[in-house]
Protein backbone atom coordinates (compact mmCIF):
# COMPACT_ATOMS: atom_id res chain seq x y z
CA UNK A 1 0.00 0.00 0.00
CA UNK A 2 1.26 3.57 -1.12
CA UNK A 3 -0.48 6.82 0.68
CA UNK A 4 0.60 9.65 -1.98
CA UNK A 5 -0.43 13.13 -0.80
CA UNK A 6 -1.99 15.03 -3.55
CA UNK A 7 -2.38 18.56 -1.54
CA UNK A 8 -0.34 21.45 -2.42
CA UNK A 9 1.68 23.48 0.72
CA UNK A 10 0.00 26.67 1.83
CA UNK A 11 3.14 29.17 1.84
CA UNK A 12 2.63 33.26 0.27
CA UNK A 13 4.18 31.93 -2.64
CA UNK A 14 1.01 30.19 -3.79
CA UNK A 15 -1.04 30.92 -6.53
CA UNK A 16 -4.63 32.43 -5.67
CA UNK A 17 -7.54 32.98 -7.88
CA UNK A 18 -7.51 36.30 -8.89
CA UNK A 19 -9.80 38.33 -6.30
CA UNK A 20 -9.42 35.92 -3.40
CA UNK A 21 -8.04 36.55 -0.32
CA UNK A 22 -4.62 36.86 -0.02
CA UNK A 23 -2.46 34.75 2.38
CA UNK A 24 -0.36 35.88 5.43
CA UNK A 25 1.22 33.74 7.46
CA UNK A 26 3.33 34.65 10.48
CA UNK A 27 5.04 34.14 14.27
CA UNK A 28 2.21 35.37 16.74
CA UNK A 29 4.59 33.89 19.64
CA UNK A 30 8.01 32.68 19.35
CA UNK A 31 9.92 31.21 21.67
CA UNK A 32 13.08 32.57 20.21
CA UNK A 33 11.94 35.83 21.36
CA UNK A 34 11.03 34.56 24.88
CA UNK A 35 7.31 33.70 24.13
CA UNK A 36 6.42 30.58 26.18
CA UNK A 37 5.43 29.07 23.02
CA UNK A 38 5.60 28.83 19.23
CA UNK A 39 2.05 30.28 17.45
CA UNK A 40 1.58 30.67 14.47
CA UNK A 41 -1.26 33.16 12.83
CA UNK A 42 -2.89 32.27 9.31
CA UNK A 43 -4.62 34.67 7.14
CA UNK A 44 -6.35 33.17 3.84
CA UNK A 45 -9.63 32.07 1.82
CA UNK A 46 -11.41 29.50 1.89
CA UNK A 47 -10.88 28.65 -1.25
CA UNK A 48 -7.21 28.55 -0.92
CA UNK A 49 -4.99 25.77 -2.43
CA UNK A 50 -6.22 22.49 -2.22
CA UNK A 51 -9.91 23.13 -1.45
CA UNK A 52 -13.19 21.76 -1.40
CA UNK A 53 -16.08 23.78 -2.68
CA UNK A 54 -19.62 22.74 -0.67
CA UNK A 55 -23.09 23.46 -2.36
CA UNK A 56 -22.89 27.09 -0.80
CA UNK A 57 -20.57 28.37 -2.77
CA UNK A 58 -22.51 28.78 -5.78
CA UNK A 59 -26.18 27.99 -4.80
CA UNK A 60 -27.59 30.30 -2.32
CA UNK A 61 -28.99 28.54 1.09
CA UNK A 62 -27.57 24.78 -0.01
CA UNK A 63 -25.54 22.58 1.80
CA UNK A 64 -22.73 23.95 3.67
CA UNK A 65 -18.98 22.52 4.42
CA UNK A 66 -19.57 21.52 7.32
CA UNK A 67 -22.50 19.17 6.81
CA UNK A 68 -20.22 17.59 3.87
CA UNK A 69 -21.20 13.57 3.96
CA UNK A 70 -17.62 12.16 5.23
CA UNK A 71 -19.22 9.19 2.74
CA UNK A 72 -18.81 11.09 0.02
CA UNK A 73 -15.19 12.52 0.70
CA UNK A 74 -13.86 9.13 1.73
CA UNK A 75 -14.16 5.91 -0.88
CA UNK A 76 -12.98 4.83 -3.84
CA UNK A 77 -11.66 6.80 -6.46
CA UNK A 78 -10.63 6.96 -10.39
CA UNK A 79 -7.99 9.00 -11.30
CA UNK A 80 -7.94 9.44 -15.14
CA UNK A 81 -4.70 11.09 -16.77
CA UNK A 82 -5.09 13.22 -20.11
CA UNK A 83 -3.34 14.09 -22.76
CA UNK A 84 -1.06 17.22 -22.28
CA UNK A 85 -3.01 19.16 -25.24
CA UNK A 86 -6.15 18.59 -23.47
CA UNK A 87 -7.61 22.38 -22.33
CA UNK A 88 -11.34 21.81 -21.74
CA UNK A 89 -12.68 18.35 -20.30
CA UNK A 90 -15.69 17.59 -23.00
CA UNK A 91 -18.33 15.19 -22.58
CA UNK A 92 -16.41 13.05 -25.08
CA UNK A 93 -13.43 12.53 -22.37
CA UNK A 94 -16.31 11.45 -19.47
CA UNK A 95 -17.58 8.49 -22.17
CA UNK A 96 -13.68 7.48 -23.40
CA UNK A 97 -12.32 7.74 -19.67
CA UNK A 98 -14.50 7.17 -17.38
CA UNK A 99 -15.55 3.98 -15.39
CA UNK A 100 -19.14 2.65 -15.30
CA UNK A 101 -20.62 3.57 -11.59
CA UNK A 102 -17.59 5.55 -10.37
CA UNK A 103 -18.73 7.60 -7.86
CA UNK A 104 -15.06 9.94 -7.36
CA UNK A 105 -13.44 11.17 -10.49
CA UNK A 106 -10.49 13.04 -10.12
CA UNK A 107 -8.26 14.64 -13.51
CA UNK A 108 -5.06 14.57 -13.86
CA UNK A 109 -3.91 17.03 -16.55
CA UNK A 110 -1.45 19.15 -18.08
CA UNK A 111 -1.99 21.73 -14.84
CA UNK A 112 -0.32 19.47 -12.48
CA UNK A 113 2.83 20.28 -13.40
CA UNK A 114 2.20 24.50 -13.33
CA UNK A 115 2.82 23.30 -9.61
CA UNK A 116 6.33 23.19 -9.84
CA UNK A 117 6.88 26.68 -10.65
CA UNK A 118 7.52 28.90 -7.24
CA UNK A 119 6.90 32.39 -8.85
CA UNK A 120 3.01 32.39 -7.11
CA UNK A 121 2.01 33.26 -10.77
CA UNK A 122 -1.93 32.35 -11.11
CA UNK A 123 -2.09 30.62 -14.63
CA UNK A 124 -4.95 31.58 -16.54
CA UNK A 125 -4.70 28.64 -19.37
CA UNK A 126 -5.21 25.93 -16.88
CA UNK A 127 -7.31 23.02 -18.21
CA UNK A 128 -10.86 22.99 -17.06
CA UNK A 129 -13.98 21.39 -17.14
CA UNK A 130 -16.83 22.21 -19.46
CA UNK A 131 -21.05 22.35 -18.95
CA UNK A 132 -21.52 19.37 -20.81
CA UNK A 133 -18.83 17.08 -19.22
CA UNK A 134 -20.41 18.45 -15.83
CA UNK A 135 -24.00 17.25 -17.13
CA UNK A 136 -22.16 13.85 -17.63
CA UNK A 137 -20.66 13.61 -15.06
CA UNK A 138 -24.01 13.78 -12.80
CA UNK A 139 -26.06 11.53 -15.34
CA UNK A 140 -23.15 9.32 -14.74
CA UNK A 141 -24.06 9.31 -10.90
CA UNK A 142 -21.17 10.89 -9.93
CA UNK A 143 -21.00 12.24 -6.41
CA UNK A 144 -17.16 13.97 -5.74
CA UNK A 145 -14.90 15.34 -8.70
CA UNK A 146 -11.70 16.81 -8.51
CA UNK A 147 -9.22 18.60 -10.86
CA UNK A 148 -5.43 19.79 -10.82
CA UNK A 149 -5.90 23.41 -10.57
CA UNK A 150 -7.65 26.28 -8.50
CA UNK A 151 -11.07 26.11 -10.55
CA UNK A 152 -12.82 23.32 -12.46
CA UNK A 153 -14.59 26.39 -14.31
CA UNK A 154 -13.07 27.68 -17.35
CA UNK A 155 -11.26 31.15 -16.59
CA UNK A 156 -14.01 34.17 -16.67
CA UNK A 157 -16.97 32.57 -17.33
CA UNK A 158 -19.61 34.40 -17.10
CA UNK A 159 -22.40 31.77 -16.24
CA UNK A 160 -20.40 29.56 -13.88
CA UNK A 161 -22.27 26.31 -15.41
CA UNK A 162 -19.72 24.04 -14.59
CA UNK A 163 -20.00 24.96 -10.71
CA UNK A 164 -23.69 25.49 -10.76
CA UNK A 165 -24.59 21.63 -12.65
CA UNK A 166 -22.47 19.69 -10.49
CA UNK A 167 -22.93 21.79 -6.81
CA UNK A 168 -26.86 22.16 -8.16
CA UNK A 169 -26.59 18.36 -8.43
CA UNK A 170 -24.86 17.70 -5.23
CA UNK A 171 -21.50 17.08 -6.65
CA UNK A 172 -18.85 17.75 -4.19
CA UNK A 173 -15.75 19.74 -6.05
CA UNK A 174 -12.07 19.40 -4.91
CA UNK A 175 -9.99 21.62 -6.39
CA UNK A 176 -5.89 22.21 -6.11
CA UNK A 177 -5.13 18.61 -6.35
CA UNK A 178 -1.25 18.06 -7.11
CA UNK A 179 -1.13 14.70 -9.27
CA UNK A 180 2.44 15.08 -10.34
CA UNK A 181 3.40 11.16 -8.75
CA UNK A 182 0.30 9.73 -8.68
CA UNK A 183 -0.35 7.36 -11.84
CA UNK A 184 -4.24 6.82 -13.88
CA UNK A 185 -6.13 4.40 -12.29
CA UNK A 186 -8.07 3.37 -8.98
CA UNK A 187 -7.27 4.51 -5.66
CA UNK A 188 -8.66 5.16 -1.65
CA UNK A 189 -9.60 9.09 -1.50
CA UNK A 190 -9.74 10.11 2.03
CA UNK A 191 -10.59 14.31 1.91
CA UNK A 192 -11.13 16.26 4.92
CA UNK A 193 -11.71 19.78 4.63
CA UNK A 194 -11.89 22.15 7.55
CA UNK A 195 -14.54 22.09 9.08
CA UNK A 196 -15.78 25.85 9.42
CA UNK A 197 -19.57 26.66 10.89
CA UNK A 198 -19.14 30.06 10.59
CA UNK A 199 -19.01 32.54 7.25
CA UNK A 200 -21.24 31.59 3.62
CA UNK A 201 -20.10 27.54 4.40
CA UNK A 202 -18.80 27.95 0.88
CA UNK A 203 -15.67 25.80 1.20
CA UNK A 204 -12.62 24.68 3.25
CA UNK A 205 -9.17 23.55 2.75
CA UNK A 206 -8.62 20.41 3.09
CA UNK A 207 -5.80 17.73 3.27
CA UNK A 208 -6.09 15.26 0.74
CA UNK A 209 -4.40 11.51 -0.06
CA UNK A 210 -4.82 8.64 -2.06
CA UNK A 211 -4.09 5.25 -0.81
CA UNK A 212 -2.99 2.37 -3.53
CA UNK A 213 -5.50 -0.36 -3.41
CA UNK A 214 -4.03 -3.48 -2.70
Amino acid sequence: MRIYDVSVPISARLPRYPGDPGIDIRQWLSLAKGDPANVTSVYFGAHTGTHVDAPAHFIEGAGKVDSLSLETLMGEAQVIELPDDVIEITESHIEDYCRAGAERIIFKTRNSAFWEDQSGQFRTDYTHISPAAARRLVANGARLVGIDYLSVEKFQSQSFATHETLLGNGVVIIEGLDLRQVAAGIYELICLPLKIAEGAGDGAPARVVLRTID
